[in-house]
């Protein structure tokens, strides 16, 4: 499938028929970006669309909330409908809103009703942990501890079993709460299997779609689950704190919202400002505050970029140049003491490769040193993300061909291991 040397690299990349997308995204000369799982790079897209908020709000004031036809007023549901071909939804079963930590928050706050005979939530043990520090303390305000109503499945190795999840869903569960996708070993779970089982049992099944959206293909409204929520500013390239979204079904929109705000209010009446909340019914009523429409206006432009190249071709490109970076790593590092941390079946990884290596902090450091860009994940993962959208095959042949230099001649040893504040 594939084979050593640079000019096979090359012939990669004239043939990659997504090639072309890059040229709307900003990259540096001499620069390799493999971060995009963690923050994507600006697009031109985005700046335009950015630039295009920030004019109307120069030139309008006040009347950017009625120009355009109310656009920014209801720009929430004017990015939920490009939204809804990546994640697979209805577009007013998603609101793009606030940030994924608080939109845990919110849905655990709407969905969580303890009852003496159901009251515990199931997670696991490796998850990005703000979605466990959000939900013991939603546990916590309905009288409980932790340990008392969070019930957590313990990994296999560094891998989540669907089995040992399914075989937790006891009677006393009310929740299960899982990502997709798992932030170190880029696990993909399957969705399905637990979706069903959990339906089978009277669970209520929400999602974390963090390192999910935008790499892999979804159908949220195939799974029928009852919630999710993720980030936009990963592989969907929103930018440094752009909006999180969150996905209701509809047979959920006569629950009240567990944190109500004036923006989640009936739009029709929202400017009546009645003391009576309103709520309106739709994804949309589980806003909280003003939207942020700066940070939303960058997000607009990067959504713009999916809609023209869609899942499918980014899914097959994303499977391929890991695929690629996998079989160098095999072929190149490994005599190294490098190795990969991901399950090798197409159906089972996300988006970013896992080279691990017992210096892998320091050798992360010499590669940030030599214009490649990676992150790193305690204990030995080095993240590489080769995205679909705007890394090149040869870029990946070039990165290994640095890392072997790094290795070879030790210059990783010129760096502390002591921790950056963000690595």
């Amino acid at each position: 499938m594939f084979k050593p040397g640079s000019e096979f690299a090359k012939f990669l990349d004239n043939n990659d028929l997504l090639g072309y997308v890059r040229q709307r995204f900003y990259i540096k000369e001499n620069y390799i970006y493999m971060c995009g799982n963690s923050l994507g790079l600006a697009s031109k897209d985005s700046e335009e669309t950015a630039l295009k908020v920030l004019d109307k709000w120069k030139n309008e004031g006040v009347k950017i909330w009625n120009v355009d036809d109310n656009k920014y007023f209801m720009y929430s549901m004017h990015l939920a409908k490009l939204m809804t071909p990546i994640v697979g939804a209805d577009h007013d079963e998603i609101a793009i809103v606030s940030a994924t930590t608080v939109n845990i928050h919110q849905l655990i706050s709407t969905f969580y009703k303890p009852t003496k005979a159901r009251y515990k939530i199931l997670l696991d043990n490796i998850n990005f942990p703000t979605d466990r520090y959000a939900i013991e303390s939603q546990v916590r305000l309905k009288g409980y501890t932790p340990e008392e109503a969070i019930k957590v499945v313990e990994c296999t190795d560094k891998y989540i079993e669907e089995d040992d999840v399914i075989a937790a869903m006891t009677e006393d569960v009310a929740i299960v709460f899982l990502p997709v996708v798992y932030y170190r070993t880029a696990q993909v779970l399957d969705t399905k299997k637990i979706t069903e089982a959990a339906k089978d049992r009277g669970i209520l099944i929400g999602w974390d779609l963090c390192h999910a959206v935008g790499v892999l293909e979804m159908d949220l409204k195939s799974l029928d689950i009852d919630f999710a929520v993720w980030c936009t500013y990963k592989y969907l390239n929103g930018g440094p704190g752009s909006p999180a979204a969150l996905y209701i079904n509809r047979k959920h929109f006569n629950h009240q919202p567990g944190l109500a705000g004036w923006f989640g209010n009936r739009t029709e009446t929202q400017f009546m400002l009645q003391q009576n909340f309103e709520h309106r019914k739709d994804a949309g009523g589980w806003q909280i505050g003003t939207p942020a429409l700066l940070s939303m206006g960058a997000l607009e432009g990067s959504l713009k970029v999916f809609a023209d190249v869609g899942m499918v071709a980014i899914r097959k490109k994303s499977l391929r140049i890991t695929g690629y970076l996998i079989y160098l790593i095999d072929e190149e590092l490994t005599k190294f003491g490098f190795s990969v941390g991901n399950l090798r079946e197409d159906s089972k990884r996300g988006g970013h490769v896992c080279l691990e290596h017992d210096e892998g902090y320091r050798i992360s450091l010499a590669m940030k040193a030599r214009a490649v860009i990676p992150d790193f994940r305690d204990p030995n993962v080095i993240r590489l993300a080769p995205t679909a959208l705007y890394t090149s095959y040869e870029e990946v042949y070039n990165m290994v061909k640095i890392i072997i230099d790094i290795v070879k001649n030790e210059t990783y040893k010129e760096f502390s291991v002591k921790r950056d504040l963000v690595v």
